[in-house]
């Protein structure tokens, strides 16, 4: 059997441990897709879609499945604010590459400053910046090239929240490195229409109808903010 180069092939609900589909979060169409049909994927996907529609949701659940924590950090870190997740992480079943890596780490624009504060009280082995020093969008970036090396599973849920336009540049350039290198798999939600152009990306749409594979250029993300762009006094004036 050949052995995939990056570490997750496929999520599909527990047959064991189904998920009562009356209850939330199975009532998000993109969820129920991916219970009733299971999640194939590839070395990189992104979910895009408008709030509420469930991609932190599939995100964060794939994150938890793999035994990332909930707030942001690797299979070790153990932060915990206040217990906000689904149970649907629960109900998953992840289906591995064979000989692959079970590194992995998970960023979240949303809790990085508890995080932050987490990594100050539980420092490591190694020097690191004190990030509470420094901007969110710079201090944001750092960790994220810092802890995103080599072989691993990299989840980050809506990024572009802590980054500028040219962050968001610098993101992108690092998880491109990162998957010409072989050995990494990014699964990413986001709004950004830059970072969503990721090379080589598998995008995902949420919404109403589920899960969508489309194109770049044909997403809603992309043509309203082109549309927007192009003449913002036609937006401005129905405000």
């Amino acid at each position: 059997m050949a052995f995939e180069s990056y570490p997750l092939r496929r999520v599909e609900e527990d047959g064991g441990h189904p998920l009562d589909r009356a209850a939330w979060p199975a009532t998000l169409a993109p969820v129920a897709q991916l219970l009733d049909d299971g999640l194939d994927l590839g070395p990189a996907t992104v979910f895009v879609g408008e709030n509420g529609a469930g991609k932190s949701t599939l995100v964060e659940a794939i994150a938890l499945a793999w035994g990332l924590s909930a707030e942001g950090g690797s299979t070790g870190a153990r932060n915990s604010t206040r217990v906000s997740e689904s149970a649907l992480h629960d109900h998953l079943r992840l289906v591995r590459s064979g000989g692959s890596t079970r590194r992995g780490y998970f960023l979240r624009a949303e809790t990085m400053h508890g995080f932050f504060t987490y990594l100050e009280e539980n420092p490591g082995t190694r020097p690191e910046p004190r990030f509470h020093e420094i901007s969110h969008g710079e201090s944001f970036l750092e960790l994220a090239v810092d802890r995103f090396r080599g072989r691993g599973l990299w989840v980050l849920d809506e990024p572009e929240s802590a980054l500028s336009f040219s962050g968001c540049l610098a993101l992108l350039g690092h998880l491109k490195d990162l998957l010409a290198a072989g050995g990494s798999q990014v699964i990413l939600s986001t709004h950004s229409p830059l970072l969503a152009a990721l090379p080589g990306a598998r995008i995902l749409e949420v919404g109403e109808w589920g899960l969508r594979e489309q194109a770049w250029r044909d997403l809603d993300l992309v043509t309203n903010w082109a549309s927007f762009l192009d003449a913002p006094e036609r937006y401005l004036r129905h405000l």
